[in-house]
């Protein structure tokens, strides 16, 4: 592989993260639906009218077009003015790690210490990203 698939490789991940999560949202909302949990008319405007099981699977979907729109906006500039190097590779794979782990103890434990744990290492990868790109771009060459 090379490396723009490398760097590439994790965004195709998390694309497939979204369609699974989406996927569990669908379910979980119809089997509140069947169970009589919930009526359509109660949530079409009040999302916070659904039981706390798929409230929380879909604040993660929700949550996956929130700081992902840092990691997406930069691929294509690290492709396009030809700035993409290993630690970039490397810190994408690191973003898309975390924002595993920060699904799957959303929408499991829900412990706010440990998904705030995965959030910040996500945080702190993109955040990365951008600085080192910007020192490629501005001062290294």
């Amino acid at each position: 592989m090379t490396i723009v698939q490398w760097l590439l490789l994790p965004a195709f991940i998390h694309v497939g993260l979204i369609y699974l999560v989406a996927a569990r949202m669908g379910g979980a909302k119809q089997r509140a639906v069947r169970a009589g949990l919930v009526k359509l008319g109660d949530v079409a405007l009040d999302n916070t009218r659904w039981p706390e099981d798929v409230r929380k699977i879909n604040n993660n979907y929700n949550n996956q077009f929130e700081l992902p729109l840092l990691f997406y906006a930069i691929l294509p500039l690290l492709l396009m003015l030809v700035k993409v190097d290993w630690l970039q590779v490397t810190l994408a794979w690191v973003f898309v790690a975390s924002r595993i782990l920060h699904s799957v103890i959303h929408m499991g434990s829900n412990i706010i210490m440990r998904r705030g744990g995965a959030f910040v290492i996500g945080f702190v990868a993109v955040g990365l990203m951008w600085a080192w790109f910007g020192l490629r771009l501005f001062v290294i060459g």
